[in-house]
């Protein structure tokens, strides 16, 4: 049975000032999908995600989680920002439960649910250091375990792993799939790469040059895991590379 429709952007339009940077965006994202989000550099990727989290003020359209206008005081929803958002005051086990504490979950569900995440992220050893004694990747293994922590319905990323070599961010790709399996969390990824596109992506959506639209969006039927060598992967790859380079 197909899942119901988790967010539907109808006729999204966002201007600064006289500069008009979405265009009548439209799409429906499924719940428990993993969509990934790639166009051309300077399109409005970011503008884009924050105009879904109302850090924006939509100029006009609509945004809909579960049938209702978005609503972050009513709909679970969180953002990982491309930089760092750990709380260096924070250990990482305290970091990670954080959000737990401001839904006011029991302290012995909290225990459960960080311990759960830390051992996917592999940091259950690191549960007592503090962001000042952690490597950039392991900062984001803490941002990303604390956003699935509190078991969002819809999890907003915005190129998280921008600042990674390329063996770090498949090894932290493989952890973020491992965890949006678990929760069946609703994950909107917005990426420049491609190649991190494929690999994690149900969907991919295409965008467009400023004044932004969807060109189109790409299914993704690969098998996981995924093999970036496999000639399925690099056909996919080729294909949306192809959609982005040429107008």
């Amino acid at each position: 049975m197909e899942s119901k429709v988790k967010v539907k952007v109808t006729d999204l339009t966002k201007c600064f000032g006289d500069l008009l940077v979405l265009d009548k965006v439209s799409f429906d994202v499924r719940e428990g999908e993993f969509l990934c989000v790639v166009g051309p550099t300077g399109c409005g990727k970011t503008t884009f995600l924050n105009s879904l989290t109302k850090l924006y003020d939509i100029t006009s359209g609509e945004i809909l989680v579960n049938g209702e206008s978005v609503d972050l005081m009513r709909h679970n929803i969180a953002y990982i920002f491309q930089e760092n958002s750990t709380m260096p005051w924070l250990t990482v086990e305290q970091n990670v439960g954080f959000g737990l504490g401001v839904k006011r979950v029991s302290d012995p569900q909290r225990r459960e649910m960080v311990e759960d995440v830390l051992d996917i992220v592999g940091l259950g050893k690191f549960r007592d250091y503090y962001p000042n004694q952690l490597s950039m990747s392991m900062l984001q293994r803490v941002v990303i375990a604390r956003a699935f922590a509190t078991r969002p319905e819809l999890l907003l990323m915005d190129e998280p792993y921008g600042q990674l070599d390329i063996e770090l961010r498949f090894r932290l790709e493989d952890e973020l799939v491992k965890l949006w399996e678990k929760t069946g969390t609703t994950v909107i990824f917005i990426t420049h790469n491609i190649e991190e596109a494929v690999y994690l992506s149900e969907n991919i959506l295409v965008l467009t040059n400023k004044p932004t639209t969807i060109k189109k969006r790409v299914e993704n039927r690969l098998g996981r895991p995924r093999n970036i060598a496999d000639p399925g992967f690099v056909a996919l790859r080729n294909q949306v590379t192809e959609l982005i380079k040429w107008w």
